[in-house]
């Protein structure tokens, strides 16, 4: 396949409140037509909380199947994080549902410690790489964005997502970061953050975005409101691209610990 439709929901959060915000994205997806893959903000489900223990919930819990019933009655991909407890510990976690239900996981490497992420949710050590309708898919999660290092294409993927809680405070920040993992890793680049003020008085203005293999971007201007906008992937122009130009021949080798 050459092509991937792509859609971002940039929406509030109503913190805490999981049966709420599923019935809102349940609202908002339904009208979708002709996409493959949906994606969510971090912590969708939630809000980027630092008390996890009330709302943390099971793999077999009610976001996750939520989730697979999305994807496997709308027939798409649906990905976005989670706070899932799982063996007494607590991660941000990353779903990415395929539309026969089955999923694959990404915990969260880079903990927020600004916001003592690091001190209430256990890290992850693993990326992943997704094969979905000819596209492999690198998903990485908010402050994941900050580090280049574990962001670098060394697993020849063709697009990297991140879902965020990303504060307006530093979204200038969050704009030339994504433009930058572009150039850097000649792959489309998509960020999904979210949009309104969470429980910690905290306040979100979006900027989600899509970007191209030169760093373009190809979205149009998102709102600091709530929005949602479908964008498609053209695989062929970005081979010919990193064809044409070769810059990630010329990458460095090496392997994370």
């Amino acid at each position: 396949m050459e092509k991937l439709r792509v859609t971002l929901l940039q929406t509030e959060i109503l913190w805490e409140s999981i049966d709420e915000n599923l019935l809102r994205y349940t609202e908002k997806i339904k009208d979708i037509q002709n996409t493959d893959l949906i994606i969510l903000p971090e912590m969708f489900s939630t809000g980027f909380t630092m008390e996890p223990s009330p709302v943390a919930e099971k793999e077999s819990g009610k976001a996750v199947q939520w989730m697979i019933k999305m994807a496997t009655s709308k027939e798409i991909a649906l990905t976005g994080s989670l706070v899932i407890e799982e063996n007494g510990n607590y991660y941000n976690r990353l779903f990415f549902i395929f539309p026969d239900g089955n999923y694959t996981t990404y915990d969260k490497k880079h903990l927020f410690s600004l916001a003592k992420e690091h001190a209430n949710y256990s890290a992850g050590s693993e990326k992943i790489s997704i094969d979905y309708k000819g596209f492999k898919i690198c998903p990485l999660i908010c402050y994941d964005l900050r580090f280049p290092v574990w962001a670098r294409n060394v697993e020849e993927y063709d697009v990297l997502i991140f879902v965020a809680n990303w504060p307006d405070k530093r979204v200038k920040a969050w704009d030339a970061l994504l433009k930058a993992r572009s150039i850097e890793n000649m792959c489309y680049t998509i960020g999904v953050n979210r949009v309104g003020t969470d429980g910690n008085d905290i306040f979100y203005s979006g900027h989600s975005a899509v970007y191209d293999v030169l760093g373009d971007k190809i979205s149009a201007q998102f709102l600091e409101t709530e929005c949602i906008k479908t964008i498609t992937l053209d695989k062929k122009s970005m081979v010919e691209a990193r064809n044409n130009l070769g810059f990630l021949r010329d990458r460095d080798e090496f392997s994370l610990k």
